[in-house]
Formats: C-alpha cells, sequence, structure tokens
C-alpha cells in the first residue's frame, strides 16, 4: 500500500496527515509515477489553509514532483515506461509516494538534472521564466524590484534577470538573506526589517523607479511597490505570502504614474502542451548552462511535510525545498 498526504480539512500544518492511500492503474491520458521527489511551495499553504480552496475533501496536496514512470494508460504516446519526467501545476496529490498524472502535465526530465533538482525548480523555475520572459520581457538596461530575493522564486529572478543584463534590486528578510541575495549576483539588498524600501529604491534609481516590481509578499508590500514602479512602469502581483491585498480603486494607478498592474498565475502560461514544453525546454536550458543555479537548501521526509510547512510559513527556508518520499 502507498502513502500520501491529506487534508480532511483545512487549517494549520496540523491538519496533515500521512495516510495510506490505493493507487489505481493509470486511465486513459494518465501516467502512474513513482515519486522520487516532491516540490514544496508557498501555494501549496494556500491550500492547505483555505485560502485557494480545493476541490472537495479529503484531498491531497501539492502541486510539482519528479520520479520514473511506472505505467502509461491508453492514449498515451509521449511516455514510456522508466522514463524520467518532472511536472507541475498538478492536478493537487504531488505529496504521494507514487500517483496518476494528466501525461499532459509531465515534461520528460533531462539525465543531467536530478529529481530532487527537477522537483524544486519546476513550479518555481516556470514561475520565474513566465515573470522575465512573458509578463514582463526583461531586457538589458532594465532596472528590476524582486521581493523576497532569497527565496524559491526570487533567487531564480535575481540569476536570470543578472543574465539577461538587468539591475536587479531585492528586498529580503534579514541579513542571512541579504547575504544569499548578494551571492545570487543581486546589484542591491534592501533588508526591510531595518530599511524602508521605498526610500532605498528612490535612492539607488536617483528617484525614478523601477521598469517592473516583482511582488509576491502581497498585502505587506503591495501598495508601496506602487511606490516604487516608474512612470509607465509595471508591479506584477504574483502572490500573498502575507495575505491578500486589500481591494482598492484602480484610479491609485493613474495618481501613481499610469502603472500597469498584472496578477498572473502559472496555469494560464502553459494552458498548452507547446506553451508548457517551450517554457520547460528554456528553463532547462538556463539551469543546463549554469546561467541559473538552484540551490535545493532544505530536504524533508514527505511524512514530515507538517514541519517542512511550519519552516515555510515561519520564513526559515531559502532557496528550494523538496520532500523525499
Amino acid at each position: 500500500m502507498s502513502h500520501a498526504i491529506r487534508i480532511h480539512e483545512t487549517g494549520g500544518p496540523e491538519v496533515l496527515r500521512w495516510e495510506e492511500v490505493e493507487v489505481p492503474p493509470p486511465g486513459p491520458g494518465e501516467l502512474r509515477l513513482r515519486q522520487h521527489a516532491v516540490g514544496l511551495n508557498y501555494i501549496d499553504t494556500y491550500h492547505r489553509g483555505g485560502l485557494y480552496p480545493v476541490p472537495s475533501l479529503p484531498s491531497g496536496l501539492g502541486l510539482e514532483g519528479a520520479g520514473v514512470v511506472e505505467a502509461v494508460g491508453d492514449e498515451v504516446e509521449e511516455f514510456a515506461v522508466g522514463d524520467r519526467v518532472a511536472y507541475a501545476h498538478g492536478p493537487l496529490g504531488a505529496y504521494a509516494e507514487v500517483r496518476n498524472l494528466p501525461a499532459e502535465r509531465a515534461v520528460k526530465l533531462p539525465d543531467a538534472i536530478s529529481f530532487e533538482l527537477g522537483a524544486a525548480m519546476m513550479l518555481q523555475g516556470l514561475t520565474a521564466q513566465y515573470l522575465v520572459r512573458r509578463t514582463h520581457r526583461v531586457e538589458a538596461g532594465d532596472t528590476i524590484l524582486i521581493h523576497a530575493a532569497a527565496g524559491g522564486v526570487g533567487s531564480i529572478v535575481v540569476q536570470w534577470a543578472k543574465a539577461l543584463g538587468a539591475t536587479v534590486i531585492g528586498t529580503v528578510g534579514s541579513e542571512e538573506k541579504a547575504e544569499r541575495a548578494r551571492t545570487l549576483g543581486a546589484d542591491h539588498v534592501i533588508d526591510y526589517s531595518r530599511e524602508d524600501f521605498v526610500r532605498r529604491v528612490g535612492e539607488i534609481t536617483d528617484g525614478r523607479g523601477v521598469r517592473v516590481v516583482y511582488d509576491s509578499v502581497g498585502r505587506d508590500t503591495f501598495l508601496r511597490s506602487l511606490d516604487c514602479a516608474q512612470r509607465l512602469g509595471m508591479v506584477v502581483l504574483f502572490g500573498n505570502a502575507s495575505g491578500a491585498v486589500e481591494p482598492f480603486n484602480p484610479l491609485l494607478l493613474a495618481q501613481k504614474g499610469a502603472l500597469f498592474l498584472t496578477r498572473p498565475i502559472l496555469a494560464q502560461y502553459i494552458a498548452t502542451r507547446e506553451e508548457l514544453d517551450e517554457m520547460a525546454a528554456d528553463l532547462f536550458a538556463v539551469v543546463s548552462s549554469g546561467q541559473v543555479r538552484i540551490d535545493v537548501n532544505q530536504c524533508f521526509a514527505l511524512r514530515e511535510a507538517a514541519e517542512a510547512h511550519r519552516a515555510l510559513e515561519g520564513r526559515r527556508t531559502t532557496g528550494a525545498s523538496v520532500l523525499l518520499p
């Protein structure tokens, strides 16, 4: 019998249960995957806590992982038993030893990339890809601001934007994380626990502001993020680590400099097979070339997912984290 983490109600980390589950043969268009590593992401806490409702309860949890194909269902032609694969964006159920997965969600994992790295890089890496290559296409000479620059997505954005020739300003919450952001290549690092990041961005940019702000923090930073963008600049709100942003009058965007605001989600960027393959190939290329290094800094046993969530929500993690079945 296989095991998985499941929730029967929403709430804190204590609602995560390690349970025996039966995995049926894969249906048409599905793969059965023996997982070697599972990605840990902040969105998992949103599903667990109810901010992002799950389809029904009880429910699995988790959106990304990597492993080996054990069986394929009818109508699956692009994968075979024994293939190494990775995936992102569900459906929910990655917190499992074995699972079935729609084949359209998976990509083949290059031999040079480990299962741990594959599980750690897909959701955060594909998010970073759309942020710097599609939502706002970062170009040489851009000055950007990335909040949580030492976190999973932030650490990738810092490196990728630097490789593209941008000047990168990052915010962090401690000196330890500031040092990590500098190591990753950030040109300017602001510790928001000690400094006013709006004032510092103004000083760094001589009052001009930045071309784009990438904000995954949400409520605690959003309104001040608007103050960091230059005239006709863009604010990309792609997370809610501190809570959801309160409703506001869109006229505020005009008053702040006719700003562009977007709230992207990965699902809309990988809605087709072609988009997923193209974005994954771009991600694998920058990682394989060494332009972007993804550090798996924390490994937790899958059965200890509750402790992993506590560490993540307590901002006690840096870089990427994985759960090991």
